[in-house]
């Protein structure tokens, strides 16, 4: 079933970015993506986004619903119709929304699992934290907001983060039901980051030594987007790829 353009405000959005070696990335992609790397290092993170009246385009806004929203996330590359595009594999969705839940992967794209939210925050302080209801994910992140983007990060300055992640706009995800993919397209009205100060980050994902071993992986970055106007539009669930040989799957 085609999704209808969903709209909303993104009332807070984290993105927390982690450099990683991309032959670790490359294991966990599936064909045809391939780690999208910035000075030889692939980049993956967790979204941690609150959605708030989300609703179908043509609902007025207090028809809308808001949830906690988790996605974890991985960079990448593919070949389409000749041109190399770029976006991001969704690997895992996890909501506090029964109806994202019940819902995504079968009304529209994005199977979601369910998880409990911890959320506390004032202006400029956020902490949040997660535990998945069949218990394979966990995080903590408090952090702060700050003037300063990170002289570490491998991206030049926080415009240049900003165009790099503005540009992953197209979230693939896989479909259990048939090995295929979701596809969701993120169209911010207003787009805007500032950077934030990670006082303290867990996750069961990213700590987890036998998939990321020490050196392989490190925090790069963390951004901020408050209040953004946006849209989802779903996209072709079984676009045509092509491999590395140059023929074409779907």
């Amino acid at each position: 079933m085609h999704l209808p353009v969903i709209r909303g405000t993104i009332d807070r959005r984290i993105l927390l970015n982690y450099r990683v070696d991309p032959k670790i990335l490359a294991d966990l992609l599936p064909a045809p993506f391939r780690p999208l790397t910035i000075d030889g290092c692939g980049i993956a993170g967790i979204c941690l986004i609150r959605l708030r009246q989300i609703r179908p385009r043509f609902l007025p806004r207090f028809a809308g619903i808001t949830s906690e929203n988790a996605a974890h996330r991985i960079a990448v590359q593919w070949n389409t119709n000749g041109h190399i595009k770029t976006g991001v594999f969704i690997p895992r969705r996890d909501t506090s929304s029964l109806l994202n839940a019940l819902a995504g992967g079968r009304i529209f794209p994005g199977e979601h699992h369910r998880a409990r939210f911890e959320v506390h925050e004032d202006a400029s302080h956020f902490r949040v934290g997660l535990q998945s209801h069949d218990g394979s994910v966990r995080l903590t992140v408090d952090a702060e907001a700050t003037s300063g983007f990170p002289s570490t990060s491998i991206f030049p300055s926080l415009e240049d983060a900003s165009r790099f992640f503005e540009s992953g706009s197209m979230g693939y995800s896989p479909r259990s039901s048939n090995g295929g993919f979701d596809c969701l397209e993120l169209r911010a009205r207003n787009w805007r980051v500032s950077p934030l100060a990670i006082h303290h980050v867990e996750s069961s994902f990213f700590d987890d030594r036998t998939i990321f071993p020490r050196g392989a992986i490190a925090l790069d970055n963390a951004l901020l987007m408050l209040n953004i106007d946006h849209e989802w539009h779903s996209q072709s669930s079984w676009p045509s790829f092509e491999t590395s040989s140059g023929s074409v799957v779907a």
